[in-house]
């Protein structure tokens, strides 16, 4: 009688051992971000060169004296061969849809700073900070945690592979 009750508390061990591991295992992969590439280290480093440069309200793409938020990730991805359209509500829908939990350096993050719909981009450069032409500082990096960015976040896209 004995060994039967620990043979069975041994397989029940072993089961909800087994069910832990899955849970762990699937839940860091569904939680994985992918590892920074070359290339997004590279661009982010193209976009710190550019901290400090004044913002401007629909500056044109391709100019660097001045950029908004979306003419700036336009001029960086532009330089990795990535054409993204003018607005930051337009850059939404291009690439592939990333969880919060899961971003990766060089993906494209969305804010609802109007209140009302996507009004701004970054770029996710990491350790929750992002990147990007802000109206009161220009190109500059800022924490994605703090209750600004936090409370208007809305979405991220990947388009660098």
């Amino acid at each position: 009688m004995r060994k039967s009750k620990l043979m069975k508390s041994i397989a029940k061990a072993s089961l909800c051992s087994a069910i832990v591991l899955s849970a762990i295992t699937f839940g860091s992969f569904a939680q994985k971000a992918h590892a920074a590439t070359p290339e997004t280290i590279n661009l982010i480093s193209t976009g710190k060169e550019y901290i400090g440069t004044p913002y401007k309200l629909g500056a044109p793409a391709g100019v660097t004296y001045a950029f908004d938020c979306s003419s700036f990730t336009q001029f960086l991805f532009k330089g990795f061969e990535v054409s993204l359209p003018r607005t930051s509500a337009a850059q939404a829908s291009v690439g592939k849809k990333v969880d919060k939990g899961s971003l990766s350096m060089g993906d494209l993050v969305f804010f609802k700073t109007n209140g009302k719909s996507i009004s701004h981009v970054a770029v996710y450069a990491g350790n929750n900070k992002i990147i990007h032409s802000s109206s009161s500082k220009g190109v500059a990096i800022s924490d994605m945690t703090i209750s600004y960015w936090a409370k208007s976040y809305v979405t991220a896209r990947r388009v660098i592979n």
